[in-house]
């Protein structure tokens, strides 16, 4: 499971609202417990702005912020550091 959010379209009649919340609240309450569990999605690209202190799972192939598939810690003079 990711630990991503994009909410779903909200419907048009007021009836379906109450499930449509519970089913908005379900997806985020999975993905708050993936990150509480520490969970880290592969990231295959460069974060377009990385900030001081971001952690990133990287694939080591498409993205290799320079030791290969593992997870790295952005540092604020600019460059990753393997975990």
């Amino acid at each position: 499971m990711s630990i991503r959010y994009a909410k779903s379209p909200v419907p048009s009649n007021p009836e379906d609202i109450p499930a449509y919340l519970q089913s908005e609240l379900d997806k985020i309450s999975a993905i708050v417990s993936n990150i509480a569990e520490g969970h880290f999605d592969k990231s295959n690209v460069v974060p377009s702005k990385p900030r001081a202190g971001d952690v990133r799972y990287a694939d080591g192939t498409n993205w290799n912020p320079g030791s290969g598939e593992g997870l790295y810690l952005y540092l604020s003079t600019g460059a990753w550091s393997k975990l």
